[in-house]
């Protein structure tokens, strides 16, 4: 058996769908019989309620816009999921970070059921290949035990995904880069550092620049925003007494009189945050900005970034950004990025060559 394909630039089909002209040629040689089949490849895009405004930008990305679907929950709490037009033998991608939206009304764990009836919709509506699309990963804190009794979540939610039929999965900076291996299905693991740091060079900030990680397992990332950079790096010595509670001890390194970068992953309360720029600033830095990639933004997050002494915090669209944040607040949209990565994954591409190989960061 021998076989080739002939690969054309993308088409605009419809305007919920694109259509990849492939033609494939399989021969099955037995004495003088052969068959030829021709097919096309079609690529659609879903948004779940969580973060309808990064599909849109996505789908503008790609010339496509988000299909036609029903979404909706139940007096009782359910949450109800129907495509409103045949999906059969595409590839379908299902953007949902597993976040709450104040302005589409669920909450977090209602985004991740919704990721999940989703899936087994498509699933049952026979497309070709059901991509998860969530740069949000939910639950991905809780990638280990720290005390007794206590579950893996971070992997529960990789086997509810893998259990309703998710092909391959889509995410973007995890907390811990091991959590990829909960999934028994590909993962293509996703990092903003790139647009981070594009957006500091940008500012053309003072020459004497300092990276500052906000505890040791964050070490990694930062020496590498730190060299992108061409910065000098330095870590806070933090400890977590409890969950959601972090004591900042002293600045490990020099930043007397220069310009300090604190990079995380994650905002959530900003109480941390807002202690590691007090320390750094104490510690005598002249300016502190604060970059991160997923802004949870819950509790008193806003106040804690108000009261902080931050230049800019500056995050990305992975989590939509209730009204009311503080003006020093920027947003970099990774819809570009996710863009590149879904077409790579559609074409059958590497995927890696959209950072040059340099998206393993942990």
């Amino acid at each position: 058996m021998s076989g080739g394909i002939l690969r054309a630039p993308l088409a605009l089909a419809s305007s919920h769908w694109i259509r990849l002209t492939v033609s494939s040629v399989r021969s099955i040689v037995d004495s003088a019989t052969s068959m030829q089949l021709e097919y096309g490849k079609k690529l659609m895009l879903f948004s779940g309620r969580a973060n309808p405004g990064l599909a849109d930008a996505i789908g503008s990305r790609l010339g496509v816009a988000p299909g036609p679907i029903t979404l909706k929950t139940f007096s009782n709490g359910e949450v109800y999921c129907r495509f409103e037009e045949s999906i059969r033998g595409a590839d379908v991608f299902l953007v949902q970070p597993t976040c709450a939206n104040p302005e589409t009304g669920i909450s977090a764990n209602d985004a991740l059921m919704e990721l999940l009836v989703m899936i087994d919709a498509a699933v049952g509506a026979s497309a070709h290949r059901v991509i998860a699309v969530t740069p949000w990963y939910g639950y991905s804190r809780q990638d280990k035990k720290s005390a007794p009794r206590e579950p893996i979540s971070a992997r529960l939610v990789a086997r509810m995904l893998e259990s309703a039929g998710a092909d391959r999965v889509l995410t973007m900076d995890l907390h811990a880069g091991q959590v990829q291996g909960f999934f028994q299905i590909p993962v293509d693991h996703m990092t903003a550092m790139m647009m981070l740091t594009q957006y500091f060079m940008d500012l053309q900030l003072d020459e004497d620049l300092v990276v500052v990680a906000p505890d040791a397992g964050r070490v990694k990332l930062n020496k590498k925003f730190a060299d992108r950079m061409g910065a000098d790096l330095a870590i806070l010595d933090k400890e977590r007494p409890q969950q959601q509670v972090a004591q900042i001890g002293h600045v490990i390194g020099d930043v007397k009189g220069k310009t300090a970068i604190i990079v995380d992953d994650i905002i959530d309360t900003a109480g941390t945050l807002r202690a590691a720029g007090e320390a750094v600033k104490a510690a005598g830095a002249s300016k502190v900005y604060a970059a991160a990639t997923h802004a949870v933004l819950s509790g008193k997050a806003y106040e804690n970034l108000a009261a902080a002494p931050f230049e800019q915090i500056v995050v990305t669209d992975t989590i939509p950004i209730r009204l009311g944040a503080p003006d020093n607040l920027h947003v970099v949209s990774c819809a570009t990025l996710l863009t590149d990565s879904i077409r790579s994954i559609f074409t059958d591409d590497s995927v890696s060559e959209v950072f040059q190989g340099e998206n393993q960061l942990f």
